[in-house]
């Protein structure tokens, strides 16, 4: 089976389209953005990430660094999780590079003391957990580029 051709001479062009055209036949539709836009923000409680005590917490797990390594722990990625309740309460999981890491016993202990210091928080549990275990990806870009890994 063979296919058909057609042979044309021109091809003309189909006709262009005009903003003036379209506004004659529609009329403007509602903007969707308008009520979003005129929201307005809604305060952070302090506990939150972006609230003012969960901010400070994180500055204070900034200021402690690894004995064996120039980096803070946070930016090590040893700090899994903040929460912090509207009552003061500060509970920090974190783990460590190795569970036989020289500062085992003493960098919960300094952790507990930091976030305790910090205005608005009351109580400090920290929890050390092994699960999932540190590896170099859980590190900032920061702190890769501080030890050359970048």
């Amino acid at each position: 089976m063979k296919p058909e051709v057609e042979e044309v001479e021109t091809v003309s062009a189909p006709p262009r389209a005009r903003v003036e055209d379209a506004r004659d036949t529609f009329e403007r539709k509602r903007d969707y953005l308008e009520g979003f836009l005129a929201q307005k923000p809604r305060g952070l409680s302090a506990g939150e990430p972006g609230g003012e005590t969960y901010e400070a917490i994180i500055t204070a797990l900034k200021e402690i660094y690894d004995p064996e390594i120039p980096v803070n722990i946070y930016e090590l990625g040893l700090i899994y999780g903040v929460e912090v309740t509207a009552d003061g309460h500060a509970a920090v999981q974190m783990t460590l590079t190795t569970p036989h890491c020289p500062v085992a016993e003493s960098m919960p202990a300094e952790v507990e003391l930091r976030v305790g210091a910090v205005p608005g928080v009351g109580t400090v549990d920290v929890n050390l957990v092994w699960d999932p275990p540190w590896d170099p990806s859980k590190m900032s870009d920061e702190a890769k580029l501080e030890l050359g890994m970048l």
